[in-house]
């Protein structure tokens, strides 16, 4: 419509009458065009879930270790198994540990009550956030989406573990 109108008054003399209607029928146009597309501003979608991928999660504390400790320490880990490339990428952000991180793991397979060797290490820099990525053997993925890993920060006070948290699905 606005092609045939913009070639209307194209071929006509351009004058500030023949302009003035072409302002006018454009708004026109527009309104029309706003109206039968609704007239209220449309709403972002939430985002949507890639179905390759799974979202995964644990809350970290000194009571959660096995044996507890009394660090004041807490931390979330936030992370993502992409079930294509079998690729796990994480971020772990903390606070009030008893001194830096030393060593950072994902240990399993095992329950939040019993203790595990080391299923995947953390590596590079270890100050909050830690950030990384891997890729898993079909085992560690199995694990990992079961439930049956849990993610721990050493630190030199707490060399067994100062806080832990069990990995599992976002709800």
């Amino acid at each position: 419509m606005f092609t045939f109108l913009i070639i209307f008054f194209t071929k006509r003399k351009h004058t500030m009458t023949h302009i003035r209607s072409l302002i006018a029928l454009g708004s026109i146009a527009s309104a029309l065009f706003l109206t039968a597309c609704g007239s209220a501003p449309m709403a972002v979608p939430p985002p949507v879930a890639n179905s390759n991928s799974t979202a995964l999660t644990a809350n970290l504390s000194a009571a959660k270790e096995v044996p507890p400790n009394t660090s004041t320490g807490t931390g979330v880990l936030q992370a993502s198994f992409d079930k294509t490339t079998s690729v796990l990428t994480w971020t772990v952000n903390y606070s009030g540990l008893t001194g830096p991180v030393r060593s950072a793991h994902f240990h399993g397979p095992s329950t939040a009550s019993i203790n595990a060797g080391v299923a995947l290490g953390m590596s590079g820099n270890l100050d909050s956030p830690i950030k990384g990525s891997a890729t898993l053997t079909p085992a560690q993925a199995a694990d990992v989406l079961a439930g049956k890993w849990y993610v721990n920060l050493h630190t030199a006070i707490n060399l067994g573990g100062e806080i832990r948290g069990q990995v599992g699905n976002v709800k």
